[in-house]
């Protein structure tokens, strides 16, 4: 059985509409029997980023080739795990900030990621990452989202070697019921479940 990784970054909780996409993703995951769905709330960890001693404990510990440290456990987490499935709201172009500081957390050299003489390169195990997101306007293809663009680049820092987005669009133009916007979405998740 395959382990998924669910980084829940739905900072309305239950009244998000992106966590009913997350809880949809999940469930059919579930019900394939094929997969372990693994939560990681974002929003009852207590991440911090990177400064003063913070910062100086990082470095200390990473000179030393102490990777066991639990200050890497997210690293290890998210580098160990199959699947990876993230959810997150569009905020300000983009995300949460809880999430960038995740995601700061996940890079440790020797983890998720390696460096030679040519450059980095991803060394997680995950092959497919889908990442789910709603947007109150319209901004698929938007030259100014930057939210799964961000994503995808770290998908392939990290060597996770496909990438998938599905987004709700247009939440808040009025244009079409919500509810029928995310039941849009939810067969598009169906679709990239097929070959996840």
């Amino acid at each position: 059985m395959e382990t998924v990784l669910w980084i829940n970054c739905c900072i309305r909780r239950e009244g998000s509409r992106t966590q009913k996409l997350a809880q949809y993703t999940c469930d059919r995951l579930k019900e394939s029997g094929a997969y372990h769905v693994q939560e990681l709330c974002l929003m009852d960890e207590n991440l911090s980023y990177f400064k003063d001693g913070f910062f100086e404990q990082r470095e200390r510990l990473l000179a030393q080739g102490q990777l066991s440290h639990p200050r890497f456990r997210y690293a290890r987490e998210f580098a160990a795990a199959d699947k990876i499935v993230i959810a997150a709201p569009f905020w300000d172009l983009s995300f949460p900030a809880l999430l960038k500081v995740y995601i700061e957390n996940l890079c440790v050299e020797g983890i998720t990621f390696g460096c030679n003489e040519t450059g980095c390169f991803g060394i997680c195990k995950a092959d497919h990452l889908l990442y789910l997101t709603t947007r109150g306007g319209f901004y698929q293809d938007h030259p100014m989202e930057m939210g799964a663009r961000y994503i995808e680049a770290m998908c392939k820092f990290f060597g996770i070697e496909r990438f998938s987005c599905v987004a709700a669009d247009g939440l808040d133009a009025g244009v079409r019921p919500v509810e029928e916007i995310l039941q849009d979405a939810m067969k598009q998740i169906d679709d990239v479940l097929l070959g996840f």
